[in-house]
């Protein structure tokens, strides 16, 4: 027994399927032996419960507590029971087969290399695994020249959405001047180094789950960034809405400062009387627009988040005027990595100038979401059909929105094209975050542009009449088509539009607001032109455009349907066919929902 660990997986995602009673059932029956970690990515399968064991690894899915105490009983024999075998997803034992050993070999985990392995609490836990071996080696082994040019050719490029070379990106601010020059920074002190977590696209998680699994790995490669580019501060910008990321960074951010690696000891343990970083957490109030640099920039000096004109560019003039440099979550984390391991072997991954791998939140219509980490340049329908298990239910696969609200739809006819910044660009979407939402036969496409354009109207600062009009009236055009009334000019209204607010907009929000109208306008035409012209939603999506029925002859009588009719719409007796009054009827669908012999239809 004393060689064997049990670790539940306890981030958002565990904790939301159920992990907490299953933890404390563990504890309770191995005297508090459990340990917790992170998010492995495979939400789909949570809660998760590792088992290892005389050197080897089992993990088990869909662990309640009725499963863990078949595993805790189950330790001391040897012998997996059938029922167990049935759960075990992983495992490193060559005489097992989990059942998502495929979807693990199609991965390469470089940001996800210790989500779901560690405590994140736990430093020890950390280091263990190599942690800030990267920051010793920089600080002590490397120029800050050198570790600039170590990231540039790697070819890491912002894992943001834009995609700029990291490394160049380094150089900008390495060279800009300020204030008081001294030996490390012959251009001067007082610049910033910002980690930007203010994930805020629908259906992405990336950052979340990293922060929550892997903080270190975020703080090592900011203190990396800082001491190439001659930084002494630093903020974690992390919107509020994420509580246990804010307070695991906390955590790891005090455990950092204590064993010298930023903060005052970080000049005793490196040795460099030069080298002097420190950092903190900026809580952001969740507004989107606070992604774009100058926004968040704004947000962290306690103006309002709005962006500024450029130039001057952050790297020269950022918060409080003093140098700045700004990357996100998984651009941070790949930097330790990199000096580890060398840019030559981060290269070797992906294609192109898309190098390395790319994390994506994969949600919506499909079998297996979560978290899934893979080399640049395969294809989105290896990634939809390999790791994501391919379409719920079996149904047809219709689109995917790629970058969130900046981004776009891409159809079936484009599955093949490789996740690359430039081939996904070509499509009219783009890299984005990484957020992937799959989207089925039952989804309509105008709907789908409908919330897209609310989402970014809503989160719109107001600053740029283009951007504050353009996005409201293309959002009424969208509302107008989809509850029926859409005219015949409503298309070209709406290209029109899309034109304006991309060009006129000071930030990247407003630019890119059109994109999910522009790729679904260009790719599902058709489904456009029946809203408009037919009065016909394809998907049978839009309530203005539907209707239910009962067929008469195969309804039972049950009443289930008016039972659960929110607005009394569904009238009958008992064993007696019953009947849909459609002035009534709101289309929320319960009725359908819930009848047992599916004799409700829309139409």
């Amino acid at each position: 027994m004393s060689e064997t660990l049990v670790t539940v997986g306890l981030a958002s995602c565990g904790i939301a399927a159920g992990a907490l009673p299953v933890a404390e059932e563990l504890r309770r029956l191995l005297n508090g032996r459990v340990k917790e970690v992170g998010c492995l990515g495979y939400c789909y399968m949570e809660p998760l419960v590792s088992v290892i064991r005389d050197g080897k690894t089992y993990v088990y899915g869909h662990v309640d507590v009725e499963a863990a105490r078949r595993i805790a009983s189950e330790l001391d024999g040897g012998e997996m029971s059938a029922a167990l075998r049935e759960r075990l997803i992983l495992t490193d034992d060559p005489n097992e087969t989990g059942s998502e050993s495929e979807r693990a070999s199609k991965q390469v985990r470089i940001v996800l290399r210790n989500s779901g392995l560690i405590d994140p609490k736990s430093i020890d836990e950390y280091i263990a695994r190599g942690g800030y071996k990267a920051l010793e080696r920089a600080v002590k082994e490397m120029s800050r020249e050198d570790v600039i040019k170590e990231v540039k050719d790697s070819g890491l490029r912002g894992r943001g959405g834009a995609g700029f070379p990291t490394g160049m990106k380094w150089g900008f601010a390495r060279g800009a001047k300020a204030a008081e020059p001294n030996a490390s920074n012959p251009n001067g002190t007082d610049k910033y180094m910002v980690c930007n977590a203010d994930e805020g696209d629908p259906g992405a998680f990336m950052d979340r789950s990293v922060l929550e699994s892997d903080p270190h790995s975020v703080i090592e490669g900011m203190a990396i960034g800082a001491y190439a580019v001659g930084a002494s501060h630093g903020v974690i910008y992390c919107r509020a809405e994420y509580p246990m990321a804010i307070k695991h960074l906390g955590i790891a951010l005090e455990q950092a400062r204590e064993r010298g690696y930023i903060g005052e000891g970080a000049k005793e343990r490196f040795g460099d009387p030069d080298f002097s970083f420190d950092m903190y957490i900026k809580e952001g109030a969740g507004a989107f627009v606070c992604g774009e640099e100058t926004a968040l920039i704004a947000s962290v000096e306690g103006k309002r988040g709005m962006p500024r004109p450029r130039p001057p560019f952050p790297a020269n003039s950022g918060i409080w005027g003093k140098p700045t440099n700004i990357n996100n979550v998984e651009t941070w984390a790949n930097v330790p990595w990199i000096i580890q391991n060398g840019a030559a072997a981060f290269s070797a991954y992906g294609c192109g100038k898309s190098k390395g791998t790319k994390v994506f939140a994969l949600a919506g219509k499909i079998k297996k979401g979560g978290l899934a980490e893979v080399p640049m340049g395969m294809t989105l329908r290896e990634v939809i059909y390999g790791i994501a298990g391919g379409i719920e239910k079996d149904r047809s696969f219709k689109a995917v929105q790629l970058g969130g609200p900046s981004g776009g739809c891409v159809p079936e006819s484009l599955l093949d094209t490789p996740v690359d910044y430039e081939s996904i660009n070509a499509t009219g979407a783009i890299m984005g975050s990484g957020g992937m939402v799959v989207m089925d036969e039952d989804t309509c496409i105008v709907d789908v542009a409908r919330f897209f354009l609310a989402f970014v109207q809503k989160e719109s600062c107001g600053k740029c009449p283009f951007c504050r009009i353009g996005t409201k009236r293309m959002l009424e055009t969208l509302e107008r088509i989809t509850n029926g009334s859409g005219r015949s000019d409503d298309l070209d209204r709406l290209l029109s539009l899309a034109s304006i607010v991309k060009d006129g907009s000071l930030c990247g929000l407003g630019q890119t607001a059109p994109n999910p109208v522009l790729t679904t306008v260009k790719y599902f035409r058709s489904e456009y032109e029946a809203h408009i012209g037919e009065k016909r939603c394809p998907a049978k999506v839009c309530a203005a455009l539907i209707r239910y029925s009962i067929d008469e002859s195969r309804c039972v009588g049950c009443g289930r349907c008016a039972k659960n009719c929110p607005v009394k719409a569904i009238s009958g007796s008992l064993k007696n066919p019953h009947r849909i009054d459609d002035a009534l009827c709101v289309r929320c669908g319960l009725c359908a929902k819930n009848c047992p012999v599916s004799c409700i239809s829309v139409e």
